[in-house]
């Protein structure tokens, strides 16, 4: 209850702060709190505790208490439609794309944080609040949480790898990466995992191997007729799509590949099957990408934005207003030594979970053996274009 009212009284500061606040972007609190802390924050908490989002989500703190409310006077639950089956989890991976597009494309620009303007961020807030909300009525607490709730879901897919979690109501422990099997279900659920390594590719890409085609493509667009903000948006946009293309068909080489294997299920179970072991993945691309501007951005979240959230200037709540980003706290070495770590390691937890998956389809530890080639070729892949993308943009 507390949690939940301390992540809701969050939401509102942002939205808050995001109409009433200044327009610069590194002085505004709604775009660090919301695109730093929160963003990068619980994939972290989660994969080192479990889901720690689920306590702090705001809009489960507006809604329990409506539908507690609801039994108490009619004296029954309120009634739900049935979810549909087929949509499963893909609202929550087309919301991953969309938020994304909002952070990346809609506003580029400030090259701070975000380059969206904090009332952007605002306006998206308070409709995507109102839509959660809605849905929640629509299908029920516990089901729009579970598949078409972005962060719900999002957070979740980090927090299936975490040593916590809770069984029935008691928390309990279980063995790191165990939990990211049983994540992996229904349609969409690998969507997701692929969006979120997708679109972190292509924040790494489009101002280091993707800049030149951008510029050549946003080019054509002002040459076929189109405005100066349509054509950046439509040729970022072009990209992100590109982005999460190569990494859905290097992940399906691999599954194709998998599929010659003597004894294999079919291409649909093997797709589905071994889609967890991208999750480490997505948190190891995560975490190298952001690691800086994490470490950076938090000073600032902690210091100058929590006592002057407005960045107006008129106030000072804990005395550290004045203060800024040391940004000689950290080398670019260790940050290089940081990122290179990460990836390896995901990468490595990817292929243990990969190889355990191959032991359950594959009786045959020869052909399971086999099977992994292609995994490890996926994993090899995955590795060096992320160390690839590092390179060109540390360079």
């Amino acid at each position: 209850m507390l949690c939940g009212a301390i992540g809701l009284f969050l939401l509102g500061l942002a939205i808050y702060a995001g109409f009433e606040g200044t327009t610069a972007p590194d002085r505004n609190i709604a775009l660090t709190l919301l695109f730093v802390t929160a963003w990068l924050g619980f994939p972290l908490l989660g994969v080192v505790f479990g889901n720690v989002f689920a306590a702090f989500n705001p809009w489960n703190a507006i809604a329990a208490p409506i539908g507690s409310a609801w039994r108490r006077l009619s004296g029954n639950a309120p009634r739900h439609l049935e979810y549909p089956q087929r949509l499963g989890r893909w609202p929550a991976a087309v919301g991953l794309v969309a938020f994304v597009w909002l952070e990346l494309v809609y506003g580029q620009g400030s090259g701070v944080s975000v380059g969206v303007s904090p009332e952007a961020v605002a306006r998206a807030g308070l409709a995507y609040s109102i839509y959660t909300l809605a849905m929640t009525a629509v299908f029920s607490r516990r089901v729009w949480f579970r598949n078409g709730e972005i962060f719900s879901v999002y957070f979740g897919m980090f927090a299936s790898a975490g040593k916590l979690e809770f069984r029935d109501g008691i928390l309990g422990s279980r063995r790191f990466l165990s939990g990211t099997s049983k994540w992996v279900i229904g349609p969409g659920s690998v969507a997701l995992v692929i969006a979120s390594i997708g679109t972190t590719t292509f924040d790494g890409a489009q101002e280091g191997v993707f800049k030149g085609g951008v510029q050549w493509w946003l080019d054509r667009l002002s040459d076929f007729g189109f405005g100066a903000t349509a054509s950046t948006r439509l040729a970022s946009t072009t990209f992100l799509v590109i982005s999460i293309g190569i990494v859905s068909l290097i992940y399906l080489l691999g599954i194709r590949g998998m599929g010659t294997v003597a004894g294999a299920p079919d291409r649909r179970t093997l797709w589905r099957g071994f889609g967890h072991v991208l999750i480490p993945i997505a948190f190891a691309y995560l975490f190298a990408h952001y690691f800086s501007l994490f470490f950076f951005q938090e000073q600032a979240q902690f210091t100058y934005l929590l006592s002057d959230p407005l960045g107006t200037g008129s106030t000072d709540i804990f005395g550290t207003a004045g203060n800024g980003i040391n940004y000689g706290a950290i080398g670019s070495e260790l940050v290089w030594y940081v990122q290179v770590a990460t990836l390896v390691l995901g990468h490595v937890a990817g292929l243990v979970l990969a190889h355990d998956r191959a032991i359950t389809y594959w009786g045959d530890y020869r052909q399971a053996s086999r099977s992994q080639y292609w995994m490890l070729a996926v994993m090899v892949g995955f590795t060096c274009f992320g160390l690839f993308l590092l390179s060109v943009s540390n360079a």
